[in-house]
């Protein structure tokens, strides 16, 4: 199909083909840009990207899933941000940013882009088309770059590039996904391991609330600004980095610091969520499947009460899937204001649960969410 469209759009045969794909975070949510550690996989949607070389300085850009705005024309020399650009800001920025680090993008290219992610679900699928722009230069152009400082340059395209403000995890997750596991990644060292995900008789559920959310304009840097707050006033007393480094006792003896309800309401969050997302690490590595799932299913309740980023559609799913027989555990996944939840529930229960909480979930709301079955897969790669 991509080799096809490829054909008909440029009227040549593309040369290679590249593919990033999507990640869900299992729990560690809103922890990576305040230090603390995440457990996220990458998925099996995800971007595909169909390249071949072209005689010019310029790039045409398609995109099968913006069909309307046909060929988009960039020329190497302006490569600077520009709104109208749409979704091809995401490409220029990472070709961009790698030459600002030193790597020569001196050829034109015709370049197809497919992506399986439903856009704005929150299942990173911007992170996922910076990590494939960033394995097709690199085999490309032969460049001598490791897979860490791609996801660095997807990092920098989406804070100083697009503008937002936020942390490092969808990067890295899509980039060093490994098939069957997850990664336990400490945000403010980058040291991270795989655990294998092992469920047994259990499958993750994607939940889409079908409710866009748009990351730059959510309250995503609002709520970072807080956790900054929180930060800089336990700092008065604390030698400390970044929230994620505090353990609950501490946090507990210093909160009095805080005099805002709201901001010590986001730190709470901060430091707990990180405590529970190694725990259910260690609970997932021993077998432990009904403590990982009830850490899940906390992760959500301080999503809700103590962050305040869940919102009525998340706030339907997940609590809808609490109630369903066979059920391990359910929360939001992504930032929040809409996008995905994720359940985890018996194989054998899986289509009375869905045909359930999707019948819920469209008399409460008004409009139906779509549900999918997560295999975890490996991260951004070419294929041969």
């Amino acid at each position: 199909m991509l080799r096809t469209k490829f054909e008909s759009v440029f009227a040549k045969s593309p040369e290679r083909f590249f593919f990033a794909p999507g990640r869900i975070n299992l729990i560690g949510e809103h922890t990576d840009y305040n230090g603390g550690h995440v457990f996220p996989c990458s998925i099996t949607l995800g971007t595909y990207a169909v390249a071949s070389f072209n005689n010019s300085n310029k790039c045409s850009l398609y995109s099968m899933n913006f069909d309307s705005l046909g060929v988009r024309e960039v020329s190497l020399d302006d490569l600077d941000y520009k709104k109208e650009d749409n979704w091809t800001n995401y490409v220029k920025g990472m070709i961009q940013t790698l030459e600002k680090s030193g790597y020569k993008i001196d050829k034109g290219m015709d370049i197809l882009f497919y992506g399986e992610i439903p856009n704005g679900a929150g299942l990173s699928s911007s992170a996922s088309i910076e990590l494939v722009t960033g394995v097709l230069l690199k085999n490309m152009f032969n460049f001598d770059v490791d897979t860490i400082d791609l996801i660095k340059t997807g990092k920098a395209v989406e804070n100083n590039y697009i503008g937002v403000n936020s942390g490092i995890m969808d990067q890295f997750a899509i980039g060093m996904g490994k098939k069957d596991c997850a990664i336990l990644l400490d945000c403010n060292t980058l040291e991270y391991s795989y655990a294998p995900v092992k469920l047994d008789d259990y499958n993750i559920i994607i939940m889409n609330t079908n409710k866009r959310r748009e990351l730059a304009d959510s309250k995503y840097n609002e709520r970072r600004a807080e956790c900054e707050e929180a930060l800089a006033i336990l700092q008065k007393e604390l030698k400390i980095n970044a929230l994620g480094e505090l353990d609950a006792e501490t946090f507990e003896k210093y909160k009095y610091l805080i005099k805002d309800e709201v901001i010590l309401k986001r730190a709470k969050h901060a430091v707990y969520e990180n405590i529970r997302t190694v725990k259910a690490t260690e609970e997932l590595n021993k077998g432990n499947l009904k403590a990982f799932g009830e850490l899940i299913n906390q992760s959500h309740i301080s999503l809700k009460n103590d962050y305040e980023v869940t919102g009525k559609e998340l706030d339907t799913l997940a609590e809808t899937a609490w109630k369903q027989e066979g059920i391990l555990g359910a929360r939001m996944t992504g930032a929040g204001f809409g996008g995905c939840a994720i359940a985890i529930v018996k194989k054998d229960s899986t289509d009375k649960f869905i045909e359930n909480v999707s019948n819920t979930y469209l008399n409460e709301i008004g409009y139906k969410a779509d549900f999918y079955i997560a295999n975890i897969g490996d991260g951004a790669k070419e294929v041969i």
